[in-house]
Formats: C-alpha cells, sequence, structure tokens
C-alpha cells in the first residue's frame, strides 16, 4: 500500500506541474495575436487546455491510487479535501473553456487551483483510520458532492475578479479599488502561509504541549510553527522553543488559529515586500491580462456557474449533510459551525439569485457578489475547519 501512497503523491506532484506550465500556455494565447478577440482559438491555448487535461487526469489518478492506499474515499482531512477541490476547479473550467473559449480564464483558474493545492500539501498527508462518524459511505457522497458544488461557484469567483480587474480603475482611491487590492491582500495571505510552513517544515519545527480541552480532559497538541498563542492550561513538552505570548480559551483550537495568526503576518509581510519593489498595487500589475476581455461574457460565464454549482452545493452541503447527520448523530440538523456556514452560503447563493433574477442586478455588482460568495466559502474551509471547534473538527 505504501508503493500506491508514493505513486499518488508522484502523480499529485505531476498533476501541479501541469497546471503550472499549463498557466503560462495561457498567458501566451491572451497575447499571441494583438487586435484579435479573447474567444480566438490559437495553438497557445491549444496546448494550455490540453496540458489543463493532463494534469487534471493526473491527479485523478492520484486520488484514486492514495483512495486504493488508504482504503476509504480520501476526502477525510484538510489535505486531501482541498486538493480534490482544487481537482474539482480545474475540472469545472475545463468544461466550461469548451463553452466560452475564454482564454484568460485559465490563467486565473488554474491559478487558484494551484495556490490551493500548494496550500493543502501544508497540512499533514499521512493516512489515519476513519473515526466511526466517518466510516460510512455518505462521506464520499456527502463531502464530494459539496466540493463539485463549492468549485463550480468558484468558476463565478474567477469570471467576477476578471470582471473587477478591468472595470475598477486601481489608480482611483476609492471603495471600490480599496476592496479589490484588499482581495489580492488575501491572495498573497494565503501564498505567505505557504512560504512559511515550507521554510519550517524544511527545518523540522516542531514543539508539543500538555493541554486541557474543553470537557477537561488532557491531550497533547504539536504545533508545526512557533506557537503565537498557545492552547488551553498549555504545558510545554519541548524544551528551547519559542514560548507563546498567550493562551486561548479551550473553545479555540489554538494550533489552528496559531496558523492562522502566522498566515496573516507572512501576508503582510510578503505584500509590502511586493508593494515596495513593483511600487504599484498588485491589481494594477494584473490588469494587462484581462485587457481584451469582454465584460458581458464573463458576467454571463459567473452567473451560469452559480446557476449550476448553486443546487449541487445544496444537494451536497445541505441535503447529504442533513441525511448523514440523521444517522450519524441521531438529528439531522445542531447548529454546529460548520452547519451554520454552509447554510450561510446556501443563503448567500440563493439571494444572489434573486438578486439578478428578480432585482436585474448584473455586471459589477454580481461580480462583487461572486467575490464575496468565494470568501464565505473559503472562511467555511479555513478559520471555521482550523478556528472554531466543532463536530467537524477532525477535519
Amino acid at each position: 500500500m505504501s508503493n500506491f501512497l508514493q505513486i499518488s503523491s508522484n502523480l499529485l506532484y505531476g498533476a501541479f506541474i501541469f497546471y503550472l506550465i499549463a498557466i503560462l500556455f495561457f498567458t501566451g494565447a491572451i497575447r499571441e495575436k494583438k487586435g484579435r478577440e479573447e474567444t480566438v482559438k490559437n495553438r497557445w491555448a491549444s496546448i494550455g487546455v490540453s496540458l489543463a487535461i493532463a494534469g487534471f487526469a493526473s491527479q485523478v489518478a492520484s486520488f484514486i491510487t492514495r483512495w486504493i492506499a488508504s482504503g476509504h474515499a480520501p476526502i477525510s482531512n484538510m489535505f486531501e479535501f482541498i486538493s480534490f477541490f482544487g481537482m474539482m476547479i480545474v475540472g469545472a473550467f475545463i468544461l466550461i473553456y469548451f463553452i466560452y473559449r475564454v482564454n484568460v480564464l485559465g490563467i486565473f483558474a488554474l491559478a487558484v487551483s494551484v495556490i490551493l493545492i500548494a496550500y493543502g500539501s501544508m497540512f499533514p498527508r499521512e493516512i489515519n483510520p476513519l473515526i466511526p462518524a466517518l466510516q460510512s459511505d455518505w462521506l464520499f457522497i456527502h463531502v464530494s458532492t459539496t466540493a463539485i458544488g463549492q468549485a463550480i461557484l468558484s468558476i463565478s469567483f474567477v469570471a467576477g475578479l476578471m470582471y473587477l480587474l478591468k472595470s475598477v480603475d486601481p489608480h482611483v482611491k476609492d471603495k471600490r479599488s480599496f476592496w479589490l487590492e484588499a482581495l489580492m491582500f488575501g491572495i498573497i495571505c494565503v501564498i505567505g502561509f505557504i512560504t512559511i510552513s515550507t521554510a519550517f517544515s524544511f527545518a523540522s519545527y516542531k514543539v508539543d504541549f500538555n493541554w486541557v480541552d474543553k470537557i477537561g480532559n488532557e491531550n497533547i497538541m504539536s504545533y508545526k510553527l512557533p506557537a503565537i498563542v498557545g492552547p488551553n492550561e498549555g504545558e510545554m513538552l519541548t524544551p528551547d522553543k519559542f514560548s507563546p505570548i498567550t493562551e486561548m480559551p479551550a473553545i479555540i483550537h489554538a494550533q489552528k488559529f496559531n496558523t492562522v495568526i502566522w498566515t496573516f503576518i507572512t501576508g503582510t509581510i510578503l505584500y509590502t515586500a511586493i508593494r515596495l519593489l513593483i511600487r504599484k498595487r498588485i491589481s494594477v500589475l494584473l490588469q494587462p491580462l484581462v485587457k481584451k476581455v469582454d465584460l458581458g461574457l464573463v458576467d454571463e460565464i459567473s452567473y451560469r456557474a452559480v446557476l449550476i454549482g448553486f443546487p449541487v452545493f445544496s444537494l451536497g452541503g445541505l441535503v447529504f449533510a442533513m441525511i448523514w447527520a440523521q444517522i450519524a448523530w441521531t438529528r439531522f440538523w445542531g447548529w454546529d459551525p460548520k452547519e451554520v456556514w454552509a447554510l450561510i452560503t446556501f443563503l448567500f447563493y440563493a439571494a444572489f439569485l434573486h438578486l439578478r433574477l428578480s432585482k436585474g442586478w448584473h455586471g459589477e455588482k454580481t461580480a462583487w457578489l461572486a467575490v464575496i460568495g468565494f470568501i464565505i466559502i473559503m472562511f467555511n474551509l479555513i478559520v471555521v475547519n482550523l478556528v472554531i471547534a466543532g463536530l467537524h473538527s477532525y477535519a
């Protein structure tokens, strides 16, 4: 089985490389023939989408081989789920690309997938036996459907981001340009986390704490980054390490919250360094990529993605989740933080469609909504999973 695990890792690495090279070819595709429409097919785009398909196939093979190695669907922890989520974004992009042929969409969609896969790779990759609550066929049914729905909704974000990069003038200091640059900062924070985690991983950094959870049991908590915040009633077991500044209450997972803090610290440092180097906003740097984008077309792509992704997410994130909750916990709803944020996501995209269909919202208004929707998805994925303790904290 260890051979299958190694093969899975190699295939995932291969997919990552394919996606990176595909981004370069899609970048070449939007610059190949000046003056021609973005939808014109060219050789660079053909190679780019072929590489994306090859990467997707490699990642599917990685998913299957890891399933064989573990004996269960590999979507039960942060590394596995985020990798699967990134793979589904690529799959959604490939399908939408063959409908609309928007080459620049490949740059942004694949970049989001690459960042997510790299981010997921920073979490533990070990295969562990499933806890009793996860030993069910509903694990794959619920989680995979939710991830597919979120991936399709993420294409709406990608299209919305492209719309905003072209329609919002970053040189004008107003609320629109401020929030667009704030979005760039958030992306840089994720890249910062990947950077700092990789550095400490190579240094084999680790510190252990003995701590008391919210029901009074003593446990061991391991940190892979220096502990800025410590666990509840935490006692450091590893000598000669950085001592935490303060400790967190038991309701907050201190180690994961510490990760979020490091993400913002490194993101801020990296963002500041980039700004000092290029002496302009990052949104200004990206604007040439969307120079030839048809705003009406990307607005339609964003809307269609929500139209398809919303019912898929609703099925997986609410309906299937409630069925499984009833089977596992003898209640279909319990106001667990993960359940609450799934409901918030559902209500937000329901409002998105209502405003679009009934109130006539389109263009920049719905582009901002698509961005906010993705932020809600990321908050659910990162903050709710990593900070707020709940029944889904095993992820």
